[in-house]
């Protein structure tokens, strides 16, 4: 199991990888989890991602799809973070800490 800390904004965004299951939660709900289905997109951020879904009415369930698609594809948990910490970066959140199996966090 792999948990990454991102700052976003003014928000801590915890991340929860085990296998293929990715749960993400905010420190601010009290880190409550929840699948990338119950999670809010922003529109522009999907469209700048996937250019093709603009003005596409199942935008969401797209670009959900892609993302299961693109997690699929990588062999285990350090591949997965490391996909998720790139991915991230280029929607302006900001990886502080990556933490395995329980042992000590690591800044990143």
């Amino acid at each position: 199991m792999i948990q990454l800390l991102f700052d976003y904004l003014n928000e801590k965004v915890i991340i929860l990888i085990d296998g293929k299951n990715i749960r993400f939660g905010k420190t601010d709900y009290g880190a409550q989890t929840t699948t990338i289905d119950g999670l809010q997109l922003n529109y522009s951020g999907c469209i700048k991602e996937h250019p093709d879904l603009k003005g596409d009415s199942d935008w969401r369930k797209k670009s959900i799809k892609r993302f299961k698609y693109a997690i699929n594809k990588l062999n285990n948990e350090e591949e997965i973070s490391n996909y998720i910490i790139n991915d991230l970066r280029k929607h302006n959140y900001i990886p502080k800490l990556k933490q395995k199996q329980g042992f000590r966090p690591v800044k990143i």
